[in-house]
């Protein structure tokens, strides 16, 4: 082979170590391009997960955390699937009809009698316990309340929430936390700080203190964190009732408190129907 053979050819073979080196590097470049827009996507993901989760609210917030731990808000809590092995005296009943379907355009009128003593009995799927509502001191709160029970409003609703020696939540026709009946409205705050057993309204974190539309939680631990630093000037829940019978049960509900300590129960727990009696 002559002389200008040979460079002929060596300059073959450097164009295509060169293009080959070329092509190695436009790959190389495409796969980093995929991995960081599959990082970026995965970031995108929990950030709007994260929104999603503590954008909206119908729960009380704790005041001595930054976590949303109190029973009040709409925080988008799906519905669990989870079976796990039901505490003594519990049962895994379905009910057939889910709440009464209806939505309302206003709330209620006030028909209730500020004169008499009203008592909800709430059944549910680990028993019944019975709360003396606050007639006098939150006509409107429990106004709101016997107007939704009576309609057959919380019959077959899930208690969509619940957390760790705080509360038990529920009233939510969605069972995601941020269902209501249609309509939000003021009721009265608590002319004294919560104590275990309370009944009070859930709401989101943008309204004001005391709305109230139909969820509702039950407090089953300690409340201290619902509590104003100025009394009856900043509470954020309206009050209408105190669990007088069967603490209990509504304990027993919250035994079933997810791993976190906040979220829907491990495994499904109903309202099977709310009674209220007027004396």
């Amino acid at each position: 082979m002559g002389k200008a053979d040979k460079r002929a050819r060596k300059r073959e073979n450097q164009a295509k170590a060169r293009v080959a080196r070329e092509s190695a590097a436009k790959r190389a470049k495409q796969r980093k391009q995929v991995t960081y827009g599959a990082g970026g996507l995965v970031v995108i993901i929990v950030v709007v997960a994260l929104a999603s989760f503590f954008g909206s609210s119908d729960k009380p917030k704790a005041k001595a955390t930054t976590t949303t731990t109190p029973p009040a808000t709409a925080s988008t809590i799906p519905p669990t699937t989870t079976t796990t092995k039901l505490p003594a005296g519990c049962v895994g009943t379905v009910p057939a009809k889910i709440g009464n379907g209806k939505q309302y355009k206003a709330a209620p009128a006030m028909t209730i009698n500020v004169a008499k003593k009203y008592t909800a009995t709430f059944q549910t799927t680990c028993g019944s316990f019975t709360a003396e509502l606050a007639t006098k001191d939150s006509p409107k709160g429990v106004n709101n309340f016997v107007f939704l029970a009576k309609a057959g409003f919380y019959n077959g609703l899930q208690w969509h929430r619940t957390v760790k020696n705080f509360v038990i939540q529920g009233g939510d026709p969605q069972a995601t936390g941020s269902g209501g009946p249609g309509y939000s409205t003021g009721t009265e705050w608590p002319k004294q700080d919560f104590k275990t057993g309370d009944l009070a309204w859930a709401k989101s974190n943008g309204e004001a203190p005391g709305t109230a539309g139909s969820q509702f939680f039950v407090t089953t631990g300690s409340p201290a964190s619902l509590n104003g630093t100025k009394k009856g000037t900043t509470y954020d829940y309206g009050y209408f009732g105190h669990v007088t019978s069967g603490l209990d049960v509504a304990q027993k509900l919250e035994s079933l408190a997810p791993g976190s300590g906040d979220g829907a129960p491990t495994h499904p727990l109903y309202i099977l129907k709310v009674t209220i009696s007027e004396s």
